[in-house]
């Protein structure tokens, strides 16, 4: 009777595993951070419950308007810059040309190096002082509010692009040959096919790809608190940035608690609406009339 059941329901017995992992290290965390919201902590001692204090305090928050303003500016920018450079590369990667592997291999590079690696590079480059910056204009990239901004979307472009290009790469592989074979024999030319071929059948990757990069320019931390610290000022203040100012520094626990649950809703948020205005959750076949 228990190998009948089993055989009933094999689906929950194979995902009960990573159910129980993913409860344990991923629902529960956020309940406990939900929870930490409603109280007054400094990290130590036992958090006091205050209600909706901290929730409240965010209206009067300043650095919050500057925070959100300064994320959502670095989301757009990043989506924007590392879109088409990704899908071209991806593209581009997949073809039979001449010396491809090897010049993917130097493209693909980013990806081995950590962050904290990335960001001290460039720090050193962009150095006003004895960098290669320092021949470039004024050289104060790094110290200009107008810029600073800009060279830390140019840097995660230059870390993250490579990744997006391997999903490009792989799903450019999966599209039908018969289909540019077909196109060559009605006189399409490369750029035609592109367009009428390769976008359309990679429609579902760039929706996906889009979705990690919009979540994930929302969770910047790392990068910029080692390359700027927020500054010059507040320009580069990303709204974890700002939560890691509150929590760890200003040691306002409950707060900054707050500030992650907005950042775990906004992300959330972002995600369904780009999954649902674009009907990618109705996982339509991208490979319709192959």
């Amino acid at each position: 009777m228990i190998a009948a059941a089993s055989r009933e329901r094999p689906g929950f017995a194979w995902a009960a595993p990573a159910v129980v992992f993913f409860s344990a290290f991923g629902i529960l965390p956020v309940l406990a951070v939900v929870a930490l919201s409603f109280t007054e902590w400094n990290g130590l001692g036992d958090p006091v419950w205050i209600g909706g204090a901290n929730w409240s305090a965010m209206a009067g928050d300043a650095e919050l308007v500057n925070g959100v303003t300064t994320t959502l500016t670095l989301t757009v920018v990043s989506w924007l810059v590392q879109t088409p450079l990704a899908l071209l590369i991806g593209v581009w990667a997949a073809g039979p040309q001449r010396n491809r592997a090897v010049l993917s291999t130097l493209f693909f590079l980013p990806l081995l190096f950590s962050t904290a690696a990335i960001s001290v590079t460039f720090v050193s480059l962009l150095d006003p002082n004895f960098g290669l910056a320092a021949s470039v204009g004024d050289g104060n990239f790094l110290g200009d509010p107008d810029r600073a901004l800009y060279v830390i979307a140019f840097v995660i472009a230059w870390q993250f692009v490579p990744f997006h290009s391997l999903l490009y790469q792989s799903a450019t592989r999966q599209i039908p040959q018969s289909l540019y074979e077909a196109a060559s024999i009605d006189g399409a030319t490369g750029v035609r096919q592109f367009f009428d071929i390769t976008l359309p059948q990679l429609r579902n990757t760039i929706i996906a790809s889009s979705v990690l990069m919009l979540v994930g320019s929302l969770t910047y931390f790392e990068m910029i608190l080692l390359m700027t610290n927020g500054g010059p000022g507040t320009a580069t203040r990303v709204l974890p940035l700002h939560m890691y100012a509150k929590g760890f520094v200003a040691f306002d626990m409950g707060y900054a608690s707050a500030l992650a649950v907005l950042l775990v809703v906004a992300g959330t948020a972002l995600s369904i609406v780009v999954v649902r205005s674009t009907g990618y959750h109705r996982m339509a076949s991208d490979r319709e009339g192959a």
